[in-house]
């Protein structure tokens, strides 16, 4: 679809001044010419110009920076809007509607002890998504581990989850550069679904399945003893 640099400003709620300089900077490809003064876009202009705003507001990232990727793109995965987004906001599994805090906001609301809340931090049972930026999502894993403090139990498992967490996320980045070193722009779209398939499906079904196998085992083991007592 084609559109004008007024419809363009409407879709993507950057001005044209923006626009015309991310042009200028390369950032953007230049507009087909139609008449002398009129511009046509296309949805590649959306697109792109919808990744710079994300990769600024979302990543921090300088113009140079993502001027750099962009002119990179065959090595790197974060050259898509549509498909960093998605990714990115599945993994910080927080809700786009969720409620945000600051600490103190977040322990005076919930009711948390700053110093358990310190430990869980310093621990790396608490993960937020910022410096100063929490939500829901810690304060149940808060309730949790006040859970097992009430019951006299360590909560090792959840530190050594932390570990295991750790070395699989650097499995997985390796994952990701392995895949960068096969893109092309015809194998793009296939890597990101590799990217996608690995994280939310063959994870999932890796680690509930051998957890199961794990569990039934010992259900299997306390049965035959049962029954050897009867």
């Amino acid at each position: 679809m084609d559109y004008k640099i007024s419809e363009l400003v409407a879709l993507t709620h950057v001005p044209k001044s923006t626009i015309l300089y991310y042009i200028k900077e390369g950032l953007l490809p230049e507009a087909i010419k139609i008449k002398s003064n009129v511009h046509c876009y296309s949805e590649e202009h959306v697109e792109l110009i919808k990744y710079i705003k994300y990769m600024q507001q979302e990543m921090g990232s300088s113009i140079e920076e993502i001027k750099g990727i962009l002119q990179n793109k065959n090595q790197s995965m974060a050259s898509s809007f549509s498909m960093l987004a998605p990714l990115m906001e599945t993994l910080s599994a927080i809700p786009p509607t969720a409620k945000h805090y600051t600490k103190k906001e977040f322990t005076d609301s919930f009711d948390i002890d700053p110093a358990l809340m310190d430990q869980l931090l310093k621990d790396g049972i608490l993960v937020p998504t910022g410096g100063d930026n929490f939500t829901d999502k810690e304060a149940s894993l808060i309730r949790l581990i006040e859970d097992y403090i009430d019951i006299g139990l360590e909560y090792a498992l959840l530190k050594e989850y932390v570990t295991q967490a750790k070395l699989l996320a650097n499995l997985e980045c390796q994952l990701q550069q392995q895949l960068c070193k096969k893109r092309t722009d015809e194998t793009f779209s296939t890597l990101w679904k590799i990217m996608f398939e690995t994280l939310f499906n063959a994870k999932s079904y890796l680690f509930s399945r051998y957890t199961h196998k794990e569990l039934l085992k010992v259900l299997q083991d306390e049965l035959q003893k049962k029954q050897n007592l009867s």
